[in-house]
């Protein structure tokens, strides 16, 4: 019964480690018909390229926020760590370039003022009907969390920026669809919406198509996580909390247990001293028996 005790735990303690350390392999291997790229916040010490983030807050402004809202972000969290970290003053004046509603005034109207680092990104609709209508009927989703909600995560939207190409022969495309091999079903009514050079970084990159791609990517989990890195930093430290946990658990284990393997008898010499008492009282008078 102890021994199978000892099996057990050793088991538990082994099946803890692997699963410790497979879960970021496993997340990688759960989506591989997309294009791969290196990027910089997987993995237990991922953290993100502030020169990206910063070119991909460029794209989405530039190309994306005409049609998609990022509607969780306020302009102060441009300026936070563990983001773009644009300065301040550059966050109040990128936040001033908006015009937002606000009021009422003491006339009881409403007015329109420029942005400030408190105000959440300013929608390019008033709703999702009038978003739907401008758009042919379809809505183009809010990017807040749009890196979590799709399977594949950043693999899925750059793949999908990238996918873009001539239909196949014999497939059939309605008017105003568009066909990407990394769409479920291939067909999108979203145009390729980057092509080389449609933007001029700030910071001379080179705006490849494939760049943009990354960057804008690179921003969109940002804006669905902004506070990945203090959640690898935590991560991190459970880990090696556990690590240390077990290895105690596991030292104080054999210690324990050590106590009872040492006062067992060898099964062998039961049966010798059984086979000793049947010896000696062999051929003798059963009435001497006691």
């Amino acid at each position: 019964m102890r021994g199978i005790m000892l099996v057990l735990l050793n088991r538990l303690i082994i099946t803890i480690f692997i699963s410790i350390f497979s879960i970021s392999s496993f997340a990688e291997e759960m989506n591989t018909n997309y294009l791969k790229t290196k990027w910089s916040f997987k993995g237990v010490f991922g953290t993100f390229d502030r020169a990206s983030l910063q070119r991909g807050y460029q794209v989405y402004q530039e190309v994306c926020a005409g049609c998609h809202s990022v509607q969780h972000l306020s302009y102060r969290n441009l300026s936070e760590k563990g983001g773009p970290e644009f300065s301040v003053e550059e966050a109040k004046a990128i936040a001033a370039q908006f015009e937002v509603e606000d009021g009422p005034n003491s006339d009881g109207e409403m007015f329109m003022r420029p942005g400030r680092l408190s105000d959440k990104f300013v929608k390019p609709y008033p709703n999702v009907e009038a978003s739907t209508a401008a758009n042919g009927g379809a809505y183009p989703p809010d990017m807040s969390v749009l890196a979590k909600a799709r399977a594949g995560g950043a693999d899925y939207i750059y793949s999908l920026l990238l996918g873009y190409e001539e239909a196949p022969e014999g497939f059939e495309l309605d008017e105003g669809v568009y066909y990407n091999k990394y769409m479920p079903g291939n067909k999108i009514k979203m145009s390729a919406p980057l092509m080389d050079g449609i933007v001029e970084y700030a910071d001379g990159t080179e705006a490849t198509t494939a760049q943009m791609s990354k960057d804008v990517t690179a921003f969109l989990v940002w804006a669905a996580e902004p506070h990945l890195e203090a959640q690898h930093r935590m991560g991190f430290k459970a880990i090696i909390y556990l690590f240390v946990l077990l290895t105690l658990v596991y030292m104080s284990k054999q210690k324990v247990w050590s106590r009872f393997g040492s006062k067992e008898e060898p099964e062998e010499e039961t049966f010798d001293r059984a086979e000793r008492v049947v010896t000696k009282y062999e051929g003798e008078d059963p009435k001497t028996f006691k």
